[in-house]
């Protein structure tokens, strides 16, 4: 049961994931859907490719929420296609969304890179997010090994235990990404 509940949160996390990393990329530049995507899978996918009906039903569903504006259908080689760009509704759900450090959770990472990268993207402080996640993780690893001290379940442990070995996994990529910010910068810019 832990593991499918485990899956599942990894899923919800990747859906509320596109639309806000979608939302960062419109802020750097006005953007097609195609355009999005490429960026989109050479940043962010992993090897994973973002389907290019998840991208067009996002885009739409942001435009219905007044996140992103479509401009005017352009025409092309290929066919019509929208140019979309981000409200200031948008740019502020972004904001938020970098500041803010993620719920510190195993399968997190994903969220983690994403928000960096974005954040370099748009010059934003990325070592800032990354002081504020690493405190926030050190404190959901002190909840986590008081579970551990007051329970007198073994599967409780276990499960605290899977948790707690995820968030110091994750507590070392935050340290090595740390050392790595101008690197990365440098990289992320030059794309």
């Amino acid at each position: 049961m832990y593991t499918l509940s485990v899956y599942f949160e990894c899923m919800l996390a990747r859906v509320t994931v596109v639309p806000l990393t979608l939302l960062g990329l419109l802020e750097r530049e006005p953007s097609h859907g195609y355009e999005l995507k490429r960026d989109y899978d050479n940043y962010f996918g992993g090897g994973r490719q973002l389907p290019f009906g998840q991208v067009y039903s996002t885009l739409s569903r942001l435009a219905r929420d007044g996140k992103v504006s479509g401009g005017d259908t352009e025409p092309g080689a290929g066919p019509a296609r929208k140019r979309y760009a981000i409200t200031e509704l948008g740019a502020s759900e972004v904001d938020e969304w970098l500041r803010e450090p993620a719920d510190p959770e195993p399968y997190l990472q994903s969220v983690l890179f994403t928000k960096v990268v974005l954040a370099l993207m748009l010059d934003r402080p990325a070592d800032s997010y990354l002081a504020a996640q690493r405190a926030s993780h050190l404190n959901r690893m002190r909840e986590l090994t008081e579970i551990k001290r007051t329970t007198s379940s073994l599967m409780d442990a276990l499960q605290a235990d899977h948790a707690l070995f995820h968030l110091e996994a994750d507590l070392r990529w935050i340290d090595v990404t740390s050392a790595r910010l101008e690197a990365l910068a440098e990289m992320v810019h030059a794309r």
